[in-house]
């Protein structure tokens, strides 16, 4: 046996459902966020959903880095390209978002700007190297996943003293996306989402550890499990919240202890507080503006910020007035509540954010759950 395979077992599956359904009160309703976009697309792939009993939900939360990246910054790396004539390196997702004007990264690209798709911070600080007469630009986006990374190769570039490398900065924050998701309208004021408790981030979790999220679990009175994305973690994750719910607490606990301490990964923390600061704000799709939520580089590394070399100048741009992407975000709606969805909105033709990563919710049901929806008609 695989070690993976001992997280994919079937018996053991069926046991933690059974267990689920014994312990879920059934004069009551659950509701469960998943955080992270990695949990959707392990809860669509694994059909985890249709193993709870009816009185258990899940809801699709603004944990994938690609769908909460607004239009505007999309917007500003293609202008780095086609107007300043900076060469743009980032990761392979953020190509396909849809930006202003029916353009994406991929279609500047095929507009003639030097657009490339890198596996890492690292691989941009070598093309940085490589072209010396360029301005090399790293649209750096993520969680505190993506984080450390960006913030090791400003260090090197510093001691470089490279002249032609600077990072558009988009990082955010978990916590604080938590936070404004409690804080929502239709979670706090009009209850049309109930949310009991939140299955936190896997990855994020091994950078930061678990203790950033007690106080808001704390505070507003609902329970956290980190969870790991095989099947069986979310289901012991599940499992673990519902008895939580019935006991009445509210606490931190952490199911992926393979991976997560309490206290995360010092190295990684030190170097972003060393080369990042917090944003007093920062808008997200879906979400709109949060405050406290995302970095920018510390004045030490000013010189590296392709916001301030460029004078580069937000601009918010809504959505595509049909698409449900903002609302699916916070967890008001599901993928198949979109008209786009499935029909002008696919994984080839993504006209939301939501589409374009694997990640992200409506990618997820489109691959793993859209025939569902369809109803079965006795012939």
């Amino acid at each position: 046996m695989k070690y993976v395979d001992e997280f994919r077992d079937g018996d053991t599956a069926r046991h933690l459902a059974e267990r689920i359904a014994a312990e879920a009160d059934p004069a009551r309703r659950y509701a469960f966020m998943e955080f992270c976009g990695g949990h959707t697309h392990a809860i669509a792939r694994y059909g985890v959903a249709s193993l709870l009993p009816a009185n258990v939900r899940m809801i699709h939360g603004p944990g994938c880095p690609v769908c909460v990246l607004p239009i505007g910054r999309v917007d500003q790396a293609i202008a780095l390209a086609l107007q300043h004539g900076a060469i743009v390196c980032t990761y392979g997702d953020t190509m396909r978002v849809p930006a202003s004007g029916g353009l994406s990264l991929l279609k500047a690209k095929a507009r003639g700007g030097d657009i490339r798709m890198v596996y890492s911070a690292a691989d941009a600080l070598k093309v940085a190297r490589q072209n010396p007469a360029r301005e090399v630009v790293f649209f750096a986006i993520g969680f505190e996943t993506t984080t450390p990374p960006t913030a090791l190769v400003l260090r090197q570039a510093a001691a470089e003293d490279l002249a032609n490398f600077s990072v558009l900065c988009c990082h955010v924050l978990t916590p604080a996306a938590i936070t404004h998701v409690l804080n929502s309208p239709e979670v706090a004021q009009w209850g049309t989402v109930p949310l009991d408790g939140f299955v936190g981030p896997a990855h994020v979790s091994i950078v930061i550890g678990s203790a950033p999220y007690e106080p808001f679990a704390a505070a507003y009175r609902k329970p956290v499990v980190i969870a790991g994305f095989e099947p069986l973690d979310m289901m012991q994750a599940i499992l673990m919240l519902v008895r939580q719910v019935n006991d009445g607490r509210a606490e931190v606990e952490n199911e992926f202890v393979r991976a997560v301490g309490r206290e995360g990964n010092a190295a990684a923390i030190a170097a972003m507080a060393e080369v990042f600061e917090h944003r007093e704000s920062f808008e997200w799709r879906g979400l709109g503006t949060v405050p406290d939520s995302a970095l920018r580089l510390r004045p030490a590394y000013a010189r590296f910020d392709a916001e301030q070399r460029f004078s580069l100048t937000y601009q918010p741009v809504p959505d595509h007035k049909r698409c449900e992407c903002g609302a699916i975000l916070r967890g008001v709606k599901t993928p198949s509540d979109c008209s786009l969805f499935g029909t002008v909105c696919t994984p080839d033709n993504p006209m939301g954010s939501c589409m374009v990563s694997s990640e992200g919710a409506c990618a997820a049901h489109y691959a793993y759950g859209r025939f569902k929806d369809i109803p079965v008609v006795a012939a």
